[in-house]
């Protein structure tokens, strides 16, 4: 089951992998000004990694001559990574080029555990910033801290304990399910760290609660991939219309090709693009933007505060019923 109005639209996994990828390796960076490094994830330390190269020997010569190994790009976190981002950019999208240069360079997060994380997640679903932080507060008493929201505590929590602190029994059986999948081992922090983007995206919308938006949202802001396009947020669909200019807001099945110029450091031009969406908006209300000292997370709150007054903005899952209001579950994952 999954929160967001739409499901995302996945490639065909058995479309072979182009046997040349684009490099950004041959562009010439310039250095940016100097900040403070954000922590690094705790694996992934090369610019790309294969994740197979064995060939079964009864696969046809055709087919062999096909198999490309999957790579897996290297975190924004790994040391200089964000700084290639903002210089290849600039230099792929001359109306990206000005939204770098007006707003400040993206915060990379302190890493945290994906279960924690993807915990943290489930509970501000739909919820004010506020509110959610008050239940999420109780949640992490009643498990004993944060380093003790692992699966089993987790499932030793009954829905009527859950109940008490404010969470929903149908959040409860979201939490219940995440902690049941790595009990079993479908999912660990690990393997949730070592996949590449495809597969990961498989297996959290596997996850009941856990839809096609959050699993974006989580890639972003807790694991730091790189090339990460929400094609469902609002912001991010409002922001492309404004930023080229075109009538209507692009559906998501429009938004991979609108951004191709992106790859593969999307989630950096996402950064921007919300941004520059909350400024527009901030604008209009003659309020002041911009502000380095101001935290995407606030300025993400002030933008869903205005969207739960727009109820024709938002979107409904039409498999699930759930509303997925937006910016608040971003919240969740960028704060600590």
């Amino acid at each position: 089951m999954a929160e967001e109005s739409e499901s995302a639209s996945e490639p065909n996994p058995n479309t072979p992998t182009p046997t040349n990828p684009p490099s950004t390796d041959a562009i010439n960076v310039v250095p940016l000004q100097a900040h403070s490094p954000p922590t690094k994830l705790p694996s992934r330390p090369r610019k790309t990694r294969k994740l197979s190269n064995t060939i079964d020997p009864s696969l046809p010569k055709t087919q062999i001559s096909t198999i490309v190994p999957r790579i897996v790009s290297r975190s924004l976190s790994y040391e200089g990574e964000l700084e290639s981002a903002i210089n290849y950019l600039k230099s792929s999208d001359p109306l990206l080029s000005p939204l770098i240069e007006t707003y400040p360079l993206p915060t990379l997060e302190l890493f945290q555990p994906p279960f924690l994380a993807l915990t943290k997640s489930i509970l501000f679903q739909q919820l004010a910033y506020k509110a959610g932080s008050s239940i999420y507060t109780r949640f992490i008493s009643l498990c004993g801290g944060e380093s003790n929201v692992v699966p089993d505590m987790v499932l030793g929590l009954t829905p009527q304990q859950l109940r008490q602190i404010g969470v929903s029994a149908r959040k409860a059986s979201y939490l219940h399910d995440l902690a049941r999948k790595y009990q079993n081992g479908i999912l660990s922090d690990k393997s949730i760290v070592d996949m590449d983007d495809k597969s990961l995206f498989t297996m959290l919308t596997m996850v009941n609660g856990i839809g096609s938006w959050s699993v974006h949202m989580f890639m972003i802001f807790s694991l730091h991939r790189p090339d990460v396009l929400p094609i469902h947020d609002l912001g991010i669909r409002k922001g492309v219309r404004m930023l080229y200019g075109l009538e209507d807001l692009p559906r998501p099945s429009q938004m991979d090709q609108l951004c191709e110029k992106w790859k593969p450091y999307r989630s950096v031009a996402s950064w921007y693009i919300w941004r520059f969406v909350e400024a527009k908006e901030a604008n209009s209300k003659g309020n002041v933007v911009g502000n380095s000292d101001v935290s995407l997370q606030q300025q993400m709150l002030s933008m869903q505060q205005q969207q739960q007054h727009q109820p024709n903005q938002q979107f409904l899952d039409p498999i699930n019923g759930i509303l997925d209001v937006g910016y608040v579950s971003l919240l969740c994952l960028v704060c600590h």
